[in-house]
């Protein structure tokens, strides 16, 4: 089979959030239990390095939310009483927004690469709850193209995340412009590896991970949880607009009628692979067969749930191939398609994707 890929969408708009959330400068040994991470100041890390040798400025990547939304008060909030709410969400009686408690967060260095950081956000045990256990994890990988894109763009759901009982990891992955595949997915692996390794520092239960992807993140959420033993690595997979399959991608970025985003997502495949398919590369089809998800499908993979808009420029074929693979291997698969043009995490506009996000996260990691 062949495959696809594609872009991290914008999220603020459904993420309510508070004030920025504190960091702490550079990349550094893990924390040891107990110890705080400074609010100071966000953290500095080293800038991404052109294919020219030459060093660029991380910021928000193009299309993800550049600041946060208004703030609430800064003090004590009243939490809902409904089962399950999601704190962060408004209070529409006085215009009070109801505030998480910010959780702490730390960038660490899990490689040697500029690229190669992760983002933790968690919440302390209490020290008087002795029967209190670590938190279950979901590690969240951003899109955009392979060819950009940055951890902090889900900045806002990992808030809301924590809020809902959750330590996240988010890391960045060495971009196709300057590593080729299965360094993405070679990326992702190690960063979960290396925050699982130091668990009890973040309040983490290692044997309780799901994996979040979004648009070229999907592929590798996806690839997470189908290479080798994937339910040994993580619990379940949760997946928006995935590229699960880059060869269909990059040939509808070849139709007359695709779009500039499909266009984008062909030259990206090319990129990522490092070849274009019946070239004079050596060993092109292979990689293409590699980075396509289906082709790691056995019976030891990791539960799906894929979703897609019914006008995603990443059509849902990626996802009903990718989830038939899954079924017959006897994995639990469930693919949902909701009405619109959204892609990536576009489709937490629509009100029904994160209520059954979350609800799905917290079955498979209890």
């Amino acid at each position: 089979m062949r495959r696809v890929l594609v872009g991290g969408a914008a999220f603020a708009a459904v993420c309510v959030s508070a004030a920025s959330v504190p960091g702490s400068a550079g990349a550094a040994p893990l924390p040891t239990p107990g110890s705080t991470v400074g609010p100071a100041s966000p953290p500095t890390l080293p800038s991404p390095t052109r294919p020219d040798g030459t060093q660029s400025a991380t910021g928000t990547p193009s299309g993800s939310p550049t600041g946060a939304p208004s703030t609430g008060p800064s003090g004590p909030t009243t939490p809902s009483t409904t089962p399950d709410a999601d704190p962060s969400a408004n209070v529409t009686g006085k215009a009070v927004m109801v505030t998480p408690k910010l959780p702490k967060t730390h960038t660490f260095a899990y490689g040697k690469d500029a690229r190669q950081r992760v983002d933790v956000y968690w919440q302390p045990a209490n020290p008087k709850d002795k029967k209190a256990k670590p938190r279950p994890g979901v590690l969240l990988l951003h899109g955009g193209y392979w060819l950009e894109g940055d951890k902090s763009g889900w900045k806002y759901f990992a808030r809301r995340l924590t809020a809902q009982g959750f330590t996240v990891i988010a890391p960045n992955y060495r971009l196709a412009t300057t590593a080729r595949w299965p360094a993405q997915r070679d990326d992702s692996v190690a960063a979960l590896e290396y925050v699982r390794k130091h668990a009890k520092s973040v309040n983490l239960d290692p044997k309780r991970i799901a994996v979040v992807g979004s648009s070229a993140g999907g592929l590798l959420a996806t690839q997470v949880g189908t290479l080798g033993e994937g339910a040994e690595r993580v619990r379940g997979v949760v997946a928006l607009s995935p590229v699960n399959t880059p060869y269909l991608a990059y040939q509808d970025g070849g139709n007359p009628d695709a779009t500039a985003a499909q266009r984008k997502l062909r030259g990206a495949v090319a990129k990522l692979v490092g070849c274009v398919p019946a070239g004079p590369v050596p060993g092109c089809w292979d990689r293409l067969d590699d980075a396509n998800a289906a082709a790691h499908v056995s019976r030891g993979d990791a539960p799906m749930l894929l979703f897609h808009s019914s006008r995603d420029f990443v059509p849902v074929t990626h996802s009903t191939a990718l989830a038939g693979a899954l079924r017959v291997a006897g994995v639990p698969a469930t693919v949902r398609t909701v009405p619109g043009a959204m892609h990536g995490m576009g489709l937490m506009v629509d009100p029904t994707v994160y209520p059954a996000l979350l609800s799905w996260l917290k079955a498979r990691t209890a």
